[in-house]
């Protein structure tokens, strides 16, 4: 059974950067032929793919968030992180790690964390 976790601030302030880290358990981060994600859903909103790492490091954004995104791995600790820069208001949400047979969409996530809120405010 594989476990996902995040962790990081639920308040961050408008123009800096959120950082989150996912530890999994149960499964290795380099297993052929998963990708790990990060989706959020807005208060009030849809889910959005934001982007992956794949098994093999290879990274995935989205189109409209891809020059404020940076998705990266620690293989030593089974961890993958997500970096949102220069947020605003507009990336309050409820972020999720998970992981995806597909990058692009989370239509295909068999896993997914819990979910952790992130505030973006003043």
């Amino acid at each position: 059974q594989v476990q996902l976790q995040e962790s990081g601030p639920g308040l961050v302030k408008p123009s800096q950067t959120l950082s989150l880290t996912c530890t999994v358990s149960g499964g290795s981060i380099t297993t052929n032929y998963y990708y790990w994600a990060w989706i959020r859903q807005p208060p009030g909103k849809g889910l959005e793919w934001m982007g992956a790492i794949a098994y093999s490091g290879s990274t995935y954004y989205s189109p409209s968030l891809k020059s404020r995104t940076s998705i990266s791995r620690d293989t030593s600790k089974n961890q993958f992180t997500l970096q949102l820069s220069s947020v605003t208001p507009e990336d309050t949400a409820v972020y999720f790690c998970a992981r995806d047979r597909l990058w692009g969409s989370y239509s295909e996530v068999d896993y997914w964390g819990k979910g952790t809120l992130v505030t973006v405010s003043s």
